[in-house]
């Protein structure tokens, strides 16, 4: 049986009567894994982490850390947990070194663990320098590097890439990885970068509009998007709609021209396009849409975002 750091089960969370933030969220991540929890902004992905992190209280009892119910664990289990959720807190007129030493006297961490953490998110040689003089990548480090000094089991970023240049991004994911093999560290990632959780996750969990459309292995993924995509256009999109619904899976009206909808594999193509003719459909052009990319647009519903 697998041994999961973060379980919930059918997680809800509303902050008015009239809006779910989240809706039955059943979350399973297995430790020793690099979880990525991708969905576009606005998806709820800061709520989970928020309610994960304690920082806003759950709503039942939906949530599990480290097998056992969180509520009956704080707050001592934050002594295995370090989490970047909000920006991160330093105090810029510090310097690097100093920052970590605030945060060594506040949780009685030995000062030997300051260098130790500094060397691992490679900012030794800035140690000295202000935290205002850093880049947007090394001040992510830093933060990291506070979370970090407490030798956590879990480790929980909210969006840690968000808005730094590719060096920055690359630096970030090298640091991951590296805390995964190296020092064990389970880490729950949230992101909206589908480029990024590719290259790092073992595992995936992909929320839209506060509900969990997949999750699985990264394997599973590239598996479940191997499916055919197409995107056909044709007369009247809305009227042949009901019968493709009835014959083909996530079928997807785009514009009133343009129909999406998965087959099982390309060799279908030749096949579906003479069940078409026979229909008498007007048919103009069949496009394949490949790729993982084409199908998380498709499972997020990226085209119905501008209508909330």
């Amino acid at each position: 049986m697998a041994d999961y750091i973060i379980q919930t089960e059918s997680l809800n969370f509303q902050y008015s009567k009239s809006k779910k933030v989240l809706e039955n969220i059943s979350i399973n991540v297995p430790k020793g894994s690099i979880y990525g929890f991708l969905g576009p902004n606005g998806a709820g992905k800061s709520t989970t982490m928020r309610l994960l992190t304690g920082i806003i209280p759950e709503q039942g009892s939906s949530i599990k850390l480290f097998n056992q119910p969180l509520q009956k664990q704080l707050p001592f289990v934050f002594s295995k947990i370090g989490s970047l959720v909000e920006s991160p807190a330093l105090y810029l007129h510090l310097s690097g070194i100093d920052n970590l030493k605030y945060v060594a006297k506040l949780r009685n961490i030995p000062e030997e663990k300051i260098h130790e953490t500094l060397d691992l998110v490679d900012l030794t040689r800035d140690g000295k320098r202000s935290a205002k003089q850093y880049s947007l990548g090394m001040k992510q480090r830093l933060a990291i590097a506070m979370a970090l000094l407490d030798d956590p089991e879990l480790l929980l970023l909210d969006e840690p890439v968000n808005g730094l240049d590719p060096n920055g991004i690359i630096d970030i994911r090298k640091l991951l990885i590296k805390l995964n093999k190296e020092k064990g560290v389970t880490i729950f990632v949230s992101s909206h970068l589908l480029s990024e959780i590719e290259k790092m996750c073992t595992h995936v969990g992909i929320i839209n509009k506060g509900k969990l459309c997949f999750e699985g292995t990264m394997q599973q993924l590239s598996k479940e998007a191997r499916m055919c995509k197409i995107q056909i256009t044709v007369d009247d999109a809305h009227k042949w709609l009901p019968t493709l619904e009835n014959n083909y899976a996530n079928v997807t009206m785009v514009t009133q021209n343009q129909i999406t909808l998965n087959l099982k594999s390309k060799e279908e193509i030749p096949d579906f396009i003479k069940a078409l003719v026979d229909l008498n459909i007007a048919l103009y052009e069949v496009k394949i849409l490949d790729g993982l990319e084409e199908w998380f647009m498709t499972i997020t519903n990226e085209k119905n975002v501008h209508e909330n």
